[in-house]
Protein backbone atom coordinates (compact mmCIF):
# COMPACT_ATOMS: atom_id res chain seq x y z
CA UNK A 1 0.00 0.00 0.00
CA UNK A 2 0.69 3.41 -0.92
CA UNK A 3 0.58 6.34 1.77
CA UNK A 4 -2.75 7.35 2.90
CA UNK A 5 -4.49 10.20 0.60
CA UNK A 6 -6.79 10.57 3.34
CA UNK A 7 -6.25 10.97 7.68
CA UNK A 8 -8.96 11.26 9.60
CA UNK A 9 -8.76 12.15 14.15
CA UNK A 10 -10.99 12.44 16.22
CA UNK A 11 -13.32 13.98 13.35
CA UNK A 12 -16.55 15.30 14.55
CA UNK A 13 -20.15 17.41 13.56
CA UNK A 14 -22.59 18.59 15.41
CA UNK A 15 -25.48 20.33 13.90
CA UNK A 16 -27.87 23.02 16.02
CA UNK A 17 -31.61 22.20 15.56
CA UNK A 18 -34.43 23.47 17.38
CA UNK A 19 -32.25 24.27 20.35
CA UNK A 20 -30.26 21.13 20.27
CA UNK A 21 -27.52 19.67 19.13
CA UNK A 22 -27.49 16.58 16.93
CA UNK A 23 -24.14 14.72 16.95
CA UNK A 24 -23.85 13.13 13.21
CA UNK A 25 -20.24 12.48 13.76
CA UNK A 26 -19.29 11.31 16.93
CA UNK A 27 -14.98 10.48 16.30
CA UNK A 28 -14.14 8.89 13.44
CA UNK A 29 -10.53 7.71 12.65
CA UNK A 30 -10.49 6.68 9.45
CA UNK A 31 -6.88 6.09 6.83
CA UNK A 32 -8.29 5.48 3.08
CA UNK A 33 -4.82 4.55 1.15
CA UNK A 34 -4.20 6.09 -2.15
CA UNK A 35 -5.74 3.61 -4.85
CA UNK A 36 -8.17 1.88 -2.33
CA UNK A 37 -11.64 0.98 -3.88
CA UNK A 38 -13.63 1.01 -0.90
CA UNK A 39 -17.49 1.66 0.78
CA UNK A 40 -18.54 3.66 3.44
CA UNK A 41 -21.60 1.82 4.06
CA UNK A 42 -24.69 2.36 6.48
CA UNK A 43 -28.41 2.68 7.29
CA UNK A 44 -30.26 6.37 6.54
CA UNK A 45 -29.17 9.09 9.31
CA UNK A 46 -26.04 6.86 10.04
CA UNK A 47 -23.68 9.86 9.24
CA UNK A 48 -22.42 8.73 5.95
CA UNK A 49 -23.71 11.00 4.14
CA UNK A 50 -22.57 13.72 6.33
CA UNK A 51 -18.63 12.02 6.50
CA UNK A 52 -19.02 11.81 2.45
CA UNK A 53 -19.68 15.53 2.24
CA UNK A 54 -16.63 16.20 4.65
CA UNK A 55 -14.52 14.21 2.58
CA UNK A 56 -15.38 16.15 -0.29
CA UNK A 57 -14.65 19.09 1.31
CA UNK A 58 -18.85 20.24 1.12
CA UNK A 59 -18.94 20.77 4.52
CA UNK A 60 -16.38 21.26 7.90
CA UNK A 61 -16.09 19.40 10.76
CA UNK A 62 -17.14 20.58 14.13
CA UNK A 63 -13.64 19.42 15.36
CA UNK A 64 -10.75 16.85 14.70
CA UNK A 65 -8.04 16.89 12.18
CA UNK A 66 -8.89 15.88 8.32
CA UNK A 67 -5.32 15.48 6.40
CA UNK A 68 -5.51 15.41 2.22
CA UNK A 69 -2.63 14.11 1.60
CA UNK A 70 0.24 16.29 3.11
CA UNK A 71 -2.64 19.36 4.10
CA UNK A 72 -4.55 19.71 7.21
CA UNK A 73 -7.53 20.61 5.55
CA UNK A 74 -9.66 20.57 8.62
CA UNK A 75 -10.37 24.39 9.18
CA UNK A 76 -9.60 25.90 5.54
CA UNK A 77 -11.10 28.98 4.01
CA UNK A 78 -14.21 28.14 1.56
CA UNK A 79 -12.28 29.02 -1.77
CA UNK A 80 -9.37 27.00 -0.53
CA UNK A 81 -11.61 24.14 -0.39
CA UNK A 82 -13.05 24.86 -3.50
CA UNK A 83 -9.29 24.97 -5.12
CA UNK A 84 -8.84 21.36 -3.40
CA UNK A 85 -11.98 20.26 -4.83
CA UNK A 86 -12.18 20.92 -8.09
CA UNK A 87 -7.93 20.05 -8.75
CA UNK A 88 -7.98 16.53 -6.55
CA UNK A 89 -11.46 15.48 -5.88
CA UNK A 90 -14.14 13.87 -8.66
CA UNK A 91 -17.60 13.60 -7.43
CA UNK A 92 -20.48 11.12 -8.91
CA UNK A 93 -23.68 11.31 -8.02
CA UNK A 94 -27.14 9.40 -8.10
CA UNK A 95 -28.96 12.15 -9.91
CA UNK A 96 -26.00 12.39 -12.41
CA UNK A 97 -26.38 16.17 -12.06
CA UNK A 98 -25.51 16.89 -15.86
CA UNK A 99 -26.57 20.12 -17.49
CA UNK A 100 -29.90 19.38 -19.25
CA UNK A 101 -29.16 21.90 -22.34
CA UNK A 102 -25.62 20.94 -22.64
CA UNK A 103 -24.28 18.28 -24.64
CA UNK A 104 -22.17 15.24 -23.01
CA UNK A 105 -18.89 16.55 -24.57
CA UNK A 106 -19.95 19.90 -23.08
CA UNK A 107 -21.14 18.88 -19.42
CA UNK A 108 -17.02 16.97 -19.35
CA UNK A 109 -15.53 20.17 -19.98
CA UNK A 110 -16.87 21.52 -16.99
CA UNK A 111 -14.91 21.42 -14.37
CA UNK A 112 -11.87 22.14 -16.57
CA UNK A 113 -13.63 25.84 -17.56
CA UNK A 114 -13.25 26.36 -13.72
CA UNK A 115 -9.54 25.49 -13.34
CA UNK A 116 -7.77 26.16 -16.70
CA UNK A 117 -10.36 27.99 -18.98
CA UNK A 118 -8.05 29.01 -21.64
CA UNK A 119 -6.26 25.42 -22.17
CA UNK A 120 -6.84 24.75 -25.90
CA UNK A 121 -6.58 21.49 -25.50
CA UNK A 122 -9.91 21.03 -23.67
CA UNK A 123 -12.15 19.35 -25.59
CA UNK A 124 -9.71 16.94 -26.91
CA UNK A 125 -8.86 16.13 -22.93
CA UNK A 126 -12.88 15.86 -22.13
CA UNK A 127 -13.43 13.52 -25.59
CA UNK A 128 -10.56 11.30 -24.18
CA UNK A 129 -12.67 11.19 -21.00
CA UNK A 130 -15.31 9.99 -22.51
CA UNK A 131 -13.35 7.44 -24.79
CA UNK A 132 -12.86 5.67 -20.97
CA UNK A 133 -16.17 5.29 -20.42
CA UNK A 134 -17.04 4.25 -23.71
CA UNK A 135 -19.03 6.67 -24.96
CA UNK A 136 -17.21 9.03 -26.83
CA UNK A 137 -20.11 8.09 -29.99
CA UNK A 138 -22.46 10.24 -27.70
CA UNK A 139 -20.48 13.40 -27.38
CA UNK A 140 -23.10 15.49 -29.24
CA UNK A 141 -26.22 14.07 -27.61
CA UNK A 142 -27.61 16.10 -24.72
CA UNK A 143 -28.95 13.99 -21.36
CA UNK A 144 -32.28 13.64 -22.38
CA UNK A 145 -30.50 11.79 -25.61
CA UNK A 146 -29.11 9.40 -23.45
CA UNK A 147 -30.23 6.18 -21.21
CA UNK A 148 -29.47 6.54 -17.35
CA UNK A 149 -26.48 4.23 -17.64
CA UNK A 150 -25.38 6.80 -20.39
CA UNK A 151 -26.12 9.48 -18.30
CA UNK A 152 -23.97 8.19 -15.24
CA UNK A 153 -20.62 7.09 -17.42
CA UNK A 154 -21.15 10.69 -18.58
CA UNK A 155 -20.84 11.97 -15.01
CA UNK A 156 -17.81 9.58 -14.45
CA UNK A 157 -16.21 10.96 -17.77
CA UNK A 158 -16.36 14.54 -15.86
CA UNK A 159 -15.34 13.46 -12.63
CA UNK A 160 -11.87 11.97 -14.27
CA UNK A 161 -11.23 14.76 -16.91
CA UNK A 162 -9.12 16.86 -14.06
CA UNK A 163 -7.19 13.31 -12.84
CA UNK A 164 -8.25 13.49 -9.39
CA UNK A 165 -6.32 11.97 -6.51
CA UNK A 166 -9.86 10.58 -5.14
CA UNK A 167 -13.08 10.06 -6.48
CA UNK A 168 -16.17 10.35 -4.15
CA UNK A 169 -19.28 8.10 -5.70
CA UNK A 170 -23.02 8.87 -3.73
CA UNK A 171 -25.12 6.09 -4.61
CA UNK A 172 -23.91 5.70 -8.25
CA UNK A 173 -26.13 2.97 -9.37
CA UNK A 174 -29.22 4.19 -7.30
CA UNK A 175 -31.36 5.60 -10.41
CA UNK A 176 -30.38 2.74 -12.43
CA UNK A 177 -31.87 -1.16 -12.79
CA UNK A 178 -29.80 -3.81 -11.59
CA UNK A 179 -27.69 -4.97 -15.18
CA UNK A 180 -26.71 -1.17 -15.74
CA UNK A 181 -25.67 -0.72 -12.16
CA UNK A 182 -23.50 -3.84 -11.98
CA UNK A 183 -22.07 -2.11 -14.94
CA UNK A 184 -20.90 0.85 -13.63
CA UNK A 185 -19.37 -1.01 -10.47
CA UNK A 186 -17.46 -2.46 -13.08
CA UNK A 187 -15.97 0.51 -14.29
CA UNK A 188 -15.72 2.02 -11.29
CA UNK A 189 -13.49 -1.05 -10.62
CA UNK A 190 -11.74 -0.92 -13.78
CA UNK A 191 -11.06 3.16 -12.84
CA UNK A 192 -9.12 1.56 -9.10
CA UNK A 193 -7.21 -0.81 -11.34
CA UNK A 194 -5.43 1.97 -13.29
CA UNK A 195 -4.78 3.50 -9.34
CA UNK A 196 -7.31 5.95 -9.06
CA UNK A 197 -8.72 5.75 -5.39
CA UNK A 198 -12.36 4.94 -4.98
CA UNK A 199 -14.97 5.54 -2.52
CA UNK A 200 -18.64 4.83 -2.62
CA UNK A 201 -21.20 5.86 -0.52
CA UNK A 202 -24.39 3.30 -0.21
CA UNK A 203 -27.04 1.94 1.94
CA UNK A 204 -26.73 -1.30 -0.30
CA UNK A 205 -24.84 -4.34 1.04
CA UNK A 206 -24.59 -5.64 -2.73
CA UNK A 207 -22.58 -2.32 -3.63
CA UNK A 208 -20.56 -3.02 -0.52
CA UNK A 209 -19.79 -6.52 -1.75
CA UNK A 210 -17.76 -4.71 -4.67
CA UNK A 211 -15.50 -3.35 -3.30
CA UNK A 212 -12.33 -4.63 -1.69
CA UNK A 213 -12.86 -2.55 1.46
CA UNK A 214 -16.09 -2.02 3.55
CA UNK A 215 -16.51 1.09 6.49
CA UNK A 216 -19.84 0.78 8.25
CA UNK A 217 -20.67 3.97 10.23
CA UNK A 218 -23.72 3.84 12.58
CA UNK A 219 -25.00 6.36 14.71
CA UNK A 220 -21.75 8.52 13.65
CA UNK A 221 -19.19 6.03 14.69
CA UNK A 222 -17.14 3.54 12.39
CA UNK A 223 -19.03 0.49 13.89
CA UNK A 224 -17.36 -2.46 11.18
CA UNK A 225 -14.35 -1.91 8.90
CA UNK A 226 -13.37 -4.94 6.86
CA UNK A 227 -11.49 -6.13 3.76
CA UNK A 228 -12.29 -8.38 1.28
Amino acid sequence: MNDPIIRLSGLTKDYPMEGETVRALRGIDLAIQAGEFMSIMGPSGSGKSTLMHILGLLDTPTSGVYMFGEENVSAISREKRADIRNQKIGFIFQGFNLLSRSSALENVELPMLYRRPTDPDRKEKALEALRLVSLEDRAFHQPSQLSGGQQQRVAIARSLVNDPSLILADEPTGNLDTKTGQEILQLLGSLHEKGITVVLVTHDPEIGQATNRRVLVRDGLIEQDEVN
